[in-house]
């Protein structure tokens, strides 16, 4: 059980290209949703809701927000980088199954949410632990996962109609896939390479300066 626990951790993976399209049962979808749902939260707030979307014109207008965003990117880029970027897909909206919009909302709990006065953004990390869940939950159902992040909050808490107030944090992109590359899509296209874990660890105190810049 601890080895399989260890290998969804290495086996996940932030899929764009591979999805098939291919339906989800429901029951799968409630068990990884279920899965997200229990994840741990600052004060007990559950400050998360999930939206799933199947609709193909709201997943068409997300699309085409995207690419727009995609190119505001690219042209901050240097003429090498742009060109490595333009090779690399950066979602798979239109061709996942669904997609799961997890959001935030910070009033959940009310003012007075235990644990929250002295970090504020603790009820945001909760939101990403669930997102974690949900995401491991996927791998071990043998799904991928892709996360958005080329978007504007505004734009699709328009699109969606989430409350003001509401922050959608993640649009991710779900469904069965041919397969899960053994090694991340930025790191095959040779746009970043992971640290070292003898890089990120310190003892007592932090030792050396800043690395990875």
């Amino acid at each position: 059980m601890i080895n399989e626990l260890y290998d969804v951790i290495h086996r996940r993976r932030d899929v764009r290209g591979q999805f098939t399209g291919a339906p989800i049962p429901d029951d799968v979808l409630e068990r990884m949703l279920s899965a997200a749902h229990a994840a741990p939260s600052v004060g007990l707030s559950q400050p998360w809701d999930f939206v799933v979307v199947r609709d193909r014109e709201l997943r068409e207008q997300f699309y085409g927000h995207v690419q727009e965003e995609r190119k505001v990117f690219a042209s901050t880029l240097d003429p090498e980088a742009a060109e490595r970027f333009a090779r690399i897909k950066i979602d798979g909206v239109l061709e996942s199954t669904l997609s799961v919009v997890v959001t935030y909302d910070a009033e959940r709990g009310g003012t007075a949410v235990l644990g929250r006065h002295a970090i504020a953004d603790a009820g945001l990390y909760s939101v990403c632990l669930a997102i974690q869940n949900l995401w491991l939950a996927a791998t071990a159902e043998g799904l991928g996962v892709g996360w958005v992040s080329f978007y504007r909050e505004p734009f699709l808490a328009d699109l969606l109609g989430i409350p003001a107030g509401v922050r959608p944090v993640a649009w991710l992109c779900l469904g069965p896939v041919t397969h899960l590359e053994t090694v991340p899509d930025l790191e095959r296209h040779d746009w970043r390479r992971r640290r070292p874990l003898s890089d990120a660890v310190h003892t007592d105190r932090w030792t050396g300066g800043r690395t990875g810049a």
